[in-house]
This record gives structure tokens, C-alpha cells and sequence, in this order.
């Protein structure tokens, strides 16, 4: 048997349990980065290669390489007899989880049974014994649960975001979590009043309300938008990028060279300001793309200042700019 965790932190803790099997943790953040459509394997790995590498600061060919690795060890399910799938409701597990589904739908499956654990709960802070007594209500993923991730995948992968919204015009219940999931993601997208998605907005609010180190400002985050399942180093990265642009909305300081401690933990000690402009775009009385442009992979959608989508909150819709 072999069990596909989203991430090493469930993997850990099934180990100590007393279920038994292979542990293979699908180490990528598809949530985070380009995931155009059309690309060859060699091609996709090499685009997420590039973007793993310059979002955590690990050497590319190491990134190219350990996705590789990742690829030919999924590539030998059929060595089990059963293949069980380990995920959450947040984005960060629903993106994952879609890939992997489309990923396995379009495999000839030999004799494995692939089967589903998917829970609207965190597996991370479970006791093995907890994480255990799921195992037997997984369920072996159905025909539905085959069709709607393969068309969510290609939804996700697109690069107009309204076909995210015709599939959300459907019935997508057979997996459960996804459509909240998906309108998160779409959330993502730069709002009407500003120009910053949610996240973005949800940290500067945080900031202006106090929590102006990282240590307070990621638990703040978590405990208001955990349905993304963005972790610490998910978080820096959207300080980064607000904080190195052209008219930066924060200042970063606590650190030596912030900008090169991405690979490491150091950015724990961050802390942060809110710069004049940072208070007008968070007020909405300016525009953050207006006033510094944009270059934003969001899945399969690239924005660009020529190519661009923005989230209309109050309609709850994607809008071209």
C-alpha cells in the first residue's frame, strides 16, 4: 500500500501510527506559481523548477531534479495494490488534489485501487492515532470525483479565469471542498478597490492593526484565512513582493538583507511598516497595480498590465481590466 500525503508534516505522523504501507509526501505548492496549460512533462518541470527556485532560494537544477524524482516515484503506483490519497479543504490541498486526480485519471491504473481520504480538518496537529482512525473511511474515488478534478485541473490551468467560474456554475460536489476552495483562489486576484487580493489586503489590515512582527503577524493570518493553507514561508513571500515594489507598501526591517533569507527561517524576525502609499492602497484610495504595474502568475493566468483580471468582491465574479 502506499500513502500520498500533501506534504511531509502528515506523512511524519502516519508513520507513527499502526497503519501500514509506503509514505510518498507530494512535495509542490500548485497554489503558488505559473501552471500553464500545454507544457510537455520536461516543460512543466522546468517552469515549476524556475519558480520553486527563485520563491525559496534552492538552486533550479536541484528543484528540476527533485520533481523529477517526485514524478518517477508516483510513476510506480502500480507496484501497490492500493494507493490511498491523504488531503484537506484548503486551497493549498484542493489544488494539489486536483492535479494528482487529473494526473492519475489519465494513467492506466494496472491493479492498483486508488482511494481518498479528504477531510474538512487540518491533519497537521493529530495524534497518529487520530490520523489513523480516518484510514478506514477512505473511500475508492469514483467516476465523478475523476471528472470533476480533470476539468477543475483545466480549469485551474487556464488562463482566463472565467472558465474557474463556469465550472463553479456546475455541480462539483462530488468533491466537496473544492468549489469554496476555488473562490478562494479566485479571491486572490487583484481586487477592484485596490489592486491587492485577499491575502495581501488581510496582511496589511493586520499590520495596521498591530501585529507588525512576523512571529504575531503569521498566527493573526492563520487564524483568519486558514482556509487557504498558506504556511509561513507562503506568507513571506506576499510580504516580499509588497515590499520590494517599485513604490513598496511596507518596509521590512529586523533583518540583515531580507531579501536573501528566503531559504531559511531568518524571515521569522521580520518586522514590518506600513509606508504612506501602503496606507492609501489599503484605504482604497489607490491602486496598487496603477501605481506599481503587475507581473502575477495565479495559476494558469498571467497578469500583466496588458493582460489583466481583477476580483470583483462584491459580486463575487473575475472581471477583465
Amino acid at each position: 500500500m502506499l500513502h500520498i500525503h500533501n506534504g511531509d508534516s502528515s506523512a511524519s505522523t502516519l508513520k507513527m501510527s499502526d497503519v501500514a504501507g509506503e509514505h510518498l509526501p507530494f512535495r509542490e505548492n500548485l497554489m503558488a506559481g505559473p501552471t500553464p496549460q500545454g507544457l510537455t512533462p520536461a516543460d512543466w518541470r522546468s517552469v515549476r523548477a524556475r519558480f520553486l527556485a527563485a520563491d525559496v532560494g534552492h538552486d533550479e537544477e536541484k528543484c528540476r531534479k527533485d520533481l523529477a524524482d517526485q514524478d518517477e516515484a508516483l510513476s510506480r503506483f502500480r507496484d501497490h495494490e492500493e494507493v490511498v490519497l491523504w488531503f484537506e479543504h484548503d486551497l493549498f490541498c484542493q489544488v494539489n488534489l486536483i492535479y494528482l486526480l487529473a494526473w492519475f485519471h489519465e494513467q492506466q491504473p494496472g491493479g492498483a485501487k486508488l482511494s481518498l481520504v479528504c477531510v474538512n480538518e487540518f491533519m497537521g496537529p493529530m495524534s497518529p492515532e487520530q490520523m489513523a482512525s480516518l484510514f478506514d473511511k477512505r473511500h475508492e474515488v469514483s467516476a465523478a470525483e475523476f471528472q470533476v478534478a480533470t476539468k477543475a485541473w483545466r480549469a485551474y490551468c487556464s488562463p482566463d479565469p472565467e472558465d474557474i467560474e463556469n465550472l463553479l456554475g456546475k455541480d462539483t460536489s462530488a468533491l466537496p471542498y473544492l468549489r469554496d476552495a476555488l473562490f478562494r483562489h479566485l479571491a486572490r486576484f487583484p481586487s477592484t478597490r485596490n489592486g491587492l487580493g485577499l491575502i495581501e489586503n488581510r496582511a496589511l489590515q493586520l499590520i495596521a492593526d498591530g501585529r507588525t512582527r512576523f512571529d504575531s503577524l503569521f498566527p493573526a493570518f492563520w487564524k483568519a484565512e486558514s482556509e487557504f493553507g498558506m504556511g509561513d514561508t507562503g506568507l513571506w513571500g506576499e510580504m516580499k513582493r509588497m515590499g520590494q515594489a517599485k513604490e513598496p507598501l511596507i518596509l521590512i526591517g529586523g533583518l540583515d538583507d531580507w531579501r536573501q533569507v528566503f531559504g531559511s527561517k531568518d524571515f521569522l524576525n521580520a518586522s514590518f511598516e506600513l509606508t504612506e502609499t501602503g496606507r492609501e492602497v489599503l484605504a482604497g484610495r489607490s491602486d496598487f497595480i496603477e501605481v506599481n504595474s503587475i507581473d502575477l502568475w495565479l495559476g494558469g493566468a498571467h497578469l500583466t498590465a496588458v493582460n489583466l483580471w481583477r476580483w470583483d468582491e462584491q459580486n463575487r465574479k473575475v472581471i477583465r481590466a
